[in-house]
């Protein structure tokens, strides 16, 4: 995560890449880690990403980042995928990259790159879902397990449909169908388990960065220790719908 005053800062050399420049690449987070050092504790070809992402900001200083770092298995293949969140004054910039084997050996890579602009005057919804342990014990000093932060501005929607029931075990009746329709472009599910309690945190910080640019308001002081007054939980935004009871 990175906060920074809107104030232009001299752009700085990539390490290892002598007269190469990203501006605000270095600009350090509450944790003292800059997007470049987040880039390169993730591991996914750095150097690659980081000027993609240098690039799609076009000269913009960073004010928050969310670097996420994905791995799935296909059969024998390893997948990696990561998605780079950059929040400037104006824009959200998105940035994912895929890497993909061309030969079983695996000498042959590629790596799929797309980056997208977004204005923050764009942006419809910032919601995060959270996940607790053991609720009935609960504390204010207890970490979140688990974070999903879904971001809209589009207008698009996702509709996830399945076959209704009424719950009687004996019914055989056609009851349609029932879903949700959720708006979202962006999802990222971060897990206290998989990714480290300080990526939740990190991701909840650039979701109040994001929402206070959002907003207009100014810019939350981050926070990483206990005893914070409670927040208002931001429901899933999402509509039910269904088709009716049918014999």
């Amino acid at each position: 995560m990175s906060f920074q005053s809107p104030t232009p800062k001299p752009q700085a050399t990539v390490s290892g890449r002598p007269g190469t420049h990203h501006h605000g690449l270095h600009d350090h987070s509450a944790q003292g880690q800059s997007l470049e050092g987040a880039l390169q504790q993730a591991g996914f070809y750095p150097r690659l990403v980081a000027d993609v992402v240098a690039d799609a900001l076009d000269g913009r200083d960073c004010v928050a980042h969310l670097v996420h770092l994905e791995t799935h298995f296909d059969r024998a293949e390893v997948r990696r995928h990561i998605t780079v969140l950059v929040l400037t004054e104006d824009m959200l910039v998105i940035t994912h990259v895929d890497d993909q084997q061309l030969d079983e050996a695996g000498e042959q890579t590629v790596a799929q790159v797309s980056t997208e602009s977004v204005p923050v005057t764009q942006i419809r919804s910032v919601v995060l879902s959270y996940v607790y342990a053991q609720p009935q014990d609960y504390k204010p000093s207890d970490p979140v397990r688990e974070l999903t932060l879904s971001i809209a501005w589009s207008g698009g929607q996702r509709l996830d449909m399945g076959p209704a029931s009424c719950g009687d075990p004996q019914c055989e009746a056609d009851h349609g169908y029932s879903g949700t329709i959720a708006q979202e472009d962006i999802v990222l599910r971060i897990s206290a388990e998989a990714d480290g309690l300080q990526a939740v945190q990190d991701a909840k910080l650039f979701a109040r960065a994001l929402r206070a640019v959002n907003t207009g308001s100014s810019a939350p002081t981050p926070h990483t220790g206990p005893g914070l007054p409670p927040r208002p939980r931001m429901g899933v935004f999402g509509n039910r719908a269904s088709r009716g009871h049918q014999r």
